[in-house]
């Protein structure tokens, strides 16, 4: 198996997980957050306990932030396991 390079991993997946939560946020802007939330726990049988607050700009700015950065390790750290079981089981 191919060996994974650990940056250009974690930047994938970093720029997946920023992305999802850029486009949670652009919902919660436009109002459609609410209405997507119930019907996705309602598609799992659970009664939605949740209600979506005002957007707020720095906020969302943070939550994009951080889920890419955490996107950024997790995928860093997958590469990493990864590579080290490759090179095992060779």
């Amino acid at each position: 198996m191919k060996k994974l390079s650990e940056h250009q991993t974690g930047i994938a997946l970093g720029a997946f997980f920023g992305l999802m939560h850029a486009v949670w946020a652009l919902d919660v802007y436009l109002g459609f957050a609410q209405t997507w939330l119930d019907f996705m726990l309602g598609l799992h049988f659970l009664e939605n306990p949740f209600v979506v607050s005002a957007f707020d700009l720095q906020k969302a700015a943070v939550l994009v932030m951080v889920t890419t950065i955490v996107g950024y390790v997790a995928g860093f750290v997958f590469a990493k396991v990864w590579n080290l079981v490759m090179t095992k089981t060779k």
